[in-house]
């Protein structure tokens, strides 16, 4: 351990980076290579979904690095939490951009997915050209049944912290009921759900407001102890650049429109407003403002759109992209690149004689328009956020959409397990053309995943194992 006397630094090393400590404890700034390093290593490694990557910032950032305290890491996440996209990314970009300004809160959010931009993009790629193989055939059909299993999973989670006991609040459970009805049983759209749940909660505020309380926070908001002294601790001062500034603001959203309206014009003048880039990043604009709740919230959305209203992919096609996105690192609203790429490749954008290049724009186009708005939110209402600093709340509109978003995934988890037991319809033969092998490999990740805590990518791993040795040896 190497020991500067003249500074009164100490160094040590700490897995990939060089960790810097005066001799009193206190952590001093980080530098930008070392936070380069750890969003580029995140990238990678960021399996688990939201849950798996929140911790992992957690572990590394507030218990191992110190560079931020507990309280403001939470305070970051609950932010996070009552915004449209995946909840994850915009933390890392928010503590990217706490840390190092505009152009750290950037790099930290684009590290977090690009590894799992180009992992999807090949993979995607492999999917249409190889897919049939009788080995990824295989493969794909042991990772669908674990894909269901987590989305069963995720209504448990979400419903959990989002739903108290129905004596206790039998208006949010009313309100995930009638969601999960206006899914299923009348195919409406997603928005409007939305809607009519953040109008129920704005009246049940005024009316009934116990029941309408901010629910519990995310996993890793329950590790909570003392610990020794952050660089950006509780009582840290707010960084300069942090600080609220109307000016600041204006210029932010002034990008942000530029952003938005330079690619969308320029698709407009190119394919006209039916072409199919256009709609494509007119869909996910649309998309990008309506994840209250996670990927797995927006997923019936996109499904009602990518497969029944324009019909880029089917159904299956859509549950295959799940199983990969489930497979790589990043946000599992990445999916949206599988969807992209097939729409590019089935519609041909560029012309038959580029089906890959137009699938790979169409990628790109979808992936930037989904997460643009992301990084709006947290480089534009970051300031107001640490300005409120130990006193952000969920709001009752919020609670009523979060509940909402119980009904809406378990509506998706019927979908997919109706595709599992039935890949290609239930036709004539209800029971005879029942796929019972693919159910039960479907209960047991279920089981794995929520009575035995297994992880993710075990499951997947394990699943995707048997459904290649089933096809393999002709019992599936």
């Amino acid at each position: 351990m190497p020991l500067h006397p003249q500074s009164g630094i100490t160094s040590f090393k700490l897995g990939w980076y060089q960790m810097r400590h005066r001799d009193d404890g206190a952590v001093l700034a980080p530098s930008w290579g070392e936070a380069l390093r750890f969003w580029l290593k995140l990238g990678f490694i960021s399996f688990g979904g939201p849950a798996g990557q929140i911790a992992i910032m957690h572990r590394e950032l507030v218990e191992d690095k110190r560079w931020i305290s507990e309280a403001r890491f939470l305070h970051a996440l609950n932010y996070c939490m009552l915004l449209p996209g995946p909840e994850a990314q915009q933390l890392a970009t928010y503590l990217g951009w706490l840390m190092h300004r505009t152009l750290g809160g950037i790099l930290a959010g684009l590290l977090f997915v690009l590894p799992s931009l180009l992992l999807l993009i090949g993979l995607s790629w492999v999917y249409v050209v190889y897919g049939q193989l009788p080995a990824v055939a295989g493969l794909l059909y042991g990772i669908k049944p674990a894909v269901a299993a987590l989305v069963l999973q995720a209504v448990h989670r979400v419903a959990s912290r989002t739903l108290k006991k129905p004596t206790q609040a039998p208006v949010l459970w009313a309100i995930a009921a009638l969601s999960f009805v206006a899914i299923a049983g009348f195919q409406l759209p997603f928005p409007w759900v939305v809607l009519a749940a953040a109008l129920t909660g704005w009246l049940g505020q005024r009316l009934l407001p116990a029941q309408f309380a901010a629910g519990g926070g995310h996993g890793a908001a329950q590790l909570a102890a003392p610990r020794p002294a952050a660089w950006l601790d509780d009582d840290t001062p707010t960084p300069p650049h942090a600080r609220y500034r109307p000016r600041r603001l204006a210029a932010v959203l002034l990008v942000a429109a530029a952003l938005w309206l330079l690619p969308m014009g320029a698709l407009l003048l190119w394919q006209g407003w039916q072409g199919a880039l256009t709609q494509m990043a007119w869909f996910f604009t649309k998309a990008a403002l309506l994840t209250f709740g996670g990927a797995y919230a927006v997923l019936p959305y996109v499904y009602q759109g990518a497969v029944q209203q324009f019909g880029w992919l089917s159904g299956p096609q859509m549950m295959d992209g799940l199983a990969l996105g489930e497979t790589t690192p990043g946000p599992l609203i990445m999916v949206v690149t599988f969807v992209g790429f097939l729409g590019g490749w089935r519609q041909a954008v560029l012309g038959p004689e580029a089906l890959l290049a137009g699938a790979v724009l169409a990628a790109l186009v979808v992936t930037w328009f989904t997460f643009l708005p992301s990084f709006v939110f947290i480089l534009a209402g970051g300031p107001l956020v640490e300005s409120t600093h130990g006193r952000l709340q969920f709001t009752a509109p919020l609670t009523a959409i979060t509940a909402a978003v119980v009904g809406v995934i378990a509506s998706l988890a019927i979908l997919f397990i109706a595709h599992i037991a039935y890949p290609t319809g239930p036709g004539a033969g209800f029971l005879i053309n029942l796929d019972g092998v693919a159910l039960a490999l479907t209960a047991l990740a279920a089981l794995a995943l929520m009575r035995l805590k297994w992880g993710v990518m075990p499951v997947i791993g394990l699943c995707a194992l048997v459904g290649l040795l089933l096809r393999l040896s002709g019992l599936a």
